[in-house]
């Protein structure tokens, strides 16, 4: 079996959190505490809690429970990319494209928590 770096939730949710690092540099100073920070935070936390999940797969509880941590910072990012849309930090092409990805990785994690046993 391979690793948590194996999983597409893993690798989608990781590349979603770099690509929001490069964009969010050229977002305006005044949101660096603010919105900069929290986008950043969330989109991070997709995959480390992905991985966290992983690497205790042993207790199928807390793997979904760490699962639906994601699941939350999924929702959490997509929050924030509504703020950058509306703010106009990003155009709308960019923004539905990052809601696909965004999506597409909420669905990978839901697929996970509803079969846990696939995984564990």
């Amino acid at each position: 079996m391979g690793t948590y770096k194996d999983l597409l939730a893993f690798q989608k949710s990781y590349a979603i959190a770099m690509e929001i690092f490069q964009i969010t540099k050229g977002f305006p100073g005044e949101e660096k505490f603010s919105l900069t920070d929290q986008i950043r935070r969330s989109s991070r936390s997709v995959c480390a809690n992905i991985a966290e999940a992983y690497k205790r797969k042993r207790y199928k509880d807390y793997f979904i429970s760490k699962l639906n941590d994601s699941e939350t910072e999924n929702t959490e990012t997509q929050i924030w990319l509504d703020f950058a849309k509306d703010c106009m930090y990003i155009t709308t092409e960019l923004y539905q494209r990052l809601t696909a990805l965004n999506t597409e990785t909420g669905k990978l994690i839901w697929f996970m928590i509803h079969n846990p046993d696939k995984f564990i």
